[in-house]
């Protein structure tokens, strides 16, 4: 049994991103991701996330996010089982005030 997925606030991922070494991994589709992300974001699309997992690193911290919070939610679970330290940014990007890249 995995334990429940551990939540960040928006505005926690803003403050902490600049001096914490933790990597967010923005879920959306690239089109969504073109229209803005979060500066120091990787894109990996929910349904390239199985095929690219080889490309984290089971020693890092991540944060994921989405749009809303849910598909965000499904990564950071399927991470999880696959032995990441995750959390979700909940909210996802509709909540974010922070600075955005596009």
């Amino acid at each position: 049994m995995f334990s429940p997925i551990p939540k960040i606030s928006p505005q926690n991922v803003e403050k902490r991103i600049q001096d914490d070494p933790f990597q967010v991994i923005d879920v959306r589709s690239r089109e969504e991701v073109r229209h803005g992300k979060i500066p120091q974001a990787v894109n990996i699309p929910l349904d390239e996330l199985e095929e690219r997992m080889e490309e984290l690193d089971t020693s890092e911290q991540y944060v994921m996010v989405c749009r809303s919070g849910n598909r965000s939610a499904k990564a950071a679970k399927r991470l999880q089982k696959n032995g990441y330290d995750v959390k979700n940014m909940t909210g996802g990007m509709m909540k974010w005030r922070g600075d955005i890249e596009v």
